[in-house]
């Protein structure tokens, strides 16, 4: 993990207004959730697992989810989750389609969920933390 500063960070801002902001420029809130805190991420790579820049946030009021929900942003951070090859232990015996495979084996678990970030992407997410901030007029 690499942490990056930002002056998004303790921006306390709307859910609805968050997810218009951040959803056209390609982020995606997805299941990365609970109800008192979330993560927007932008999938920057999918070589040697996927690397994200991922937005925290913690509801303030609500609950994420919730449509009048406030959020505060905290600190900006490269992450690289790192997944294993080919089948997990934990699937289903017997044949197995590839298209139904994939459904399965989408949600098998890391093997490290904190792996180390190739320096490569800094420059490129210091980019999009940039366009986060003209975005956001700050």
């Amino acid at each position: 993990m690499i942490e990056l500063s930002s002056k998004i960070e303790g921006k306390v801002v709307k859910a609805k207004e968050l997810e218009s902001l951040l959803t056209p420029l390609g982020y995606d809130l997805g299941g990365n959730w609970d109800y008192d805190h979330g993560y927007y991420d932008y999938k920057l790579s999918e070589e040697g697992g996927y690397t994200f820049l991922r937005l925290p946030f913690t509801a303030v009021e609500g609950e994420v989810g919730s449509s009048g929900a406030v959020f505060k942003l905290g600190k900006p951070y490269l992450l690289n989750h790192v997944y294993q090859d080919g089948n997990t232990d934990e699937g289903i015996g017997g044949y197995v389609p590839p298209a139904v495979d994939g459904l399965i084996n989408q949600f098998q678990r890391p093997i490290d969920k904190d792996g180390e970030v190739d320096e490569k992407y800094v420059s490129t997410a210091k980019n999009l933390l940039e366009e986060v901030e003209q975005t956001f007029h700050i």
